[in-house]
């Protein structure tokens, strides 16, 4: 109803409009009007021609205000088109996926399918393969059996050579330590045959722990380690006279390779010892520095040593020295593992007490003893080893009662 409207608005206008411009050329043709230096004639022509245009342009924009789709249609045609366009071609790329996607999913559905068939021929040859499998898996479970009594068997061979293994290495240890120290025995031997020896060969005469915290300190730390010896020496080559000399002798290269040493980064023990055995009134003492790490050598509750006292040796004197035997080779022990320290700390009165029970032990009763070592223990750390009965007696109950002899 709108388009007969603005038909019947744009007709009436343009009659109105045709009509005034009809009526203004006349009268500018009568009144012979003359616009811009034309004729008469040529100037009715003019206002006829602008009152043309006049109505075409109001026409065209009373179409346009009034008309959304006509501006729609005359400014966006072509911008419309295009869009269409490419919608065209969105709408036909969507149709090819989607072809695609139905292929896709007709092929996935194909295959899900064959997948389903070839499940079900895996679970038939997976039924009948563990019926086959049954009496296989219960023979190697047969075959698992004894192949576990086999090991056993061999590993029970084998831990008893290592064990001899060990006995034996441990029986050759105590033979190489014999040797040494038969050989230390007759080197001091013919020592004490020229003289009083008051420093042996390998004899301790100073020692310390050191870490540094600049490597500038070593020159120092050496210098009032070789003071200590030198002291340590003269007391006891020298004894009664006043120590005011240097008797100990250090060669200048030995001192010089142990500042590069200590001034390296870690925890040392220095050590200074005697080169040679030393007779009581010689006037020099060679020496020689020994540079260690200082690292755990043993462990609080370590057995150390260990040893058996037959049942026929209950005399208290045998029984003492078996566990001076003991406490000596706790201490080999120890030196082989790399303690520096001279001898062990344990208590006397234990000691001769563990002595008189062994001595009062029932007649025929072995006795096994182990030396523990007390406490944890570095290269320069003092040792405190106790003494273990591991087959001791009970205690008597408390009251009155029989008492052994």
């Amino acid at each position: 109803m709108t388009g007969w409207l603005l038909i019947l608005a744009l007709l009436a206008l343009g009659g109105v409009l045709s009509t005034l411009g009809d009526r203004l050329g006349s009268l500018v043709g009568k009144a012979r009007l003359s616009l811009l230096g034309m004729r008469p004639r040529r100037t009715a022509v003019l206002i006829t021609v602008l009152t043309g245009s006049l109505i075409s342009a109001i026409s065209l924009g009373l179409m346009l205000l009034v008309s959304e789709r006509l501006r729609t249609g005359l400014f966006e045609l072509d911008r419309l088109e295009q869009r269409l366009q490419t919608s065209r071609s969105q709408l036909s790329r969507s149709n090819s996926q989607l072809a695609s996607s139905r292929l896709q999913v007709a092929r996935a559905e194909q295959g899900k399918r064959e997948a389903q068939t070839r499940f079900e021929q895996a679970q038939a040859r997976a039924s009948k393969l563990r019926q086959e499998l049954a009496p296989l898996l219960a023979q190697r479970n047969q075959l698992e059996l004894e192949r576990s009594r086999l090991s056993q068997e061999v590993k029970g061979r084998d831990a008893e050579i290592r064990r001899t293994e060990a006995e034996l290495a441990q029986v050759r240890r105590r033979i190489s330590s014999g040797a040494q120290e038969l050989k230390d025995l007759e080197g001091n031997l013919i020592a004490l045959r020229r003289g009083d020896v008051v420093l042996s060969s390998g004899q301790t005469l100073a020692s310390a722990k050191v870490t540094l915290e600049r490597p500038e300190q070593a020159t120092e730390v050496i210098t009032a380690l070789l003071q200590q010896a030198n002291l340590n020496a003269f007391r006891r080559v020298l004894p009664g006279q006043p120590p005011d000399r240097q008797i100990l002798l250090v060669p200048k290269n030995d001192i010089s390779k142990l500042e590069s040493l200590l001034a390296k980064p870690g925890s040392w023990v220095v050590s200074i010892l005697s080169a040679a055995n030393v007779l009581r009134g010689e006037r020099q003492v060679l020496a020689f520095p020994d540079l260690r790490p200082n690292r755990p050598v043993v462990k609080a509750g370590e057995v150390l040593a260990s040893t058996t006292i037959e049942g026929d040796l209950t005399a208290l004197e045998p029984v003492s020295r078996r566990l001076n035997l003991l406490l000596a080779a706790a201490y080999a022990r120890a030196q082989r593992q790399g303690t520096l320290v001279e001898g062990l700390q344990f208590d006397a009165a234990s000691f001769k007490q563990l002595a008189r029970e062994l001595s009062e032990r029932q007649p025929g009763q072995v006795a096994q003893l182990d030396a523990l070592a007390i406490n944890s223990a570095s290269t320069a750390d003092p040792i405190a080893v106790k003494l273990r009965w591991l087959t001791a007696p009970a205690p008597p109950p408390s009251g009155p009662g029989p008492r052994r002899p």
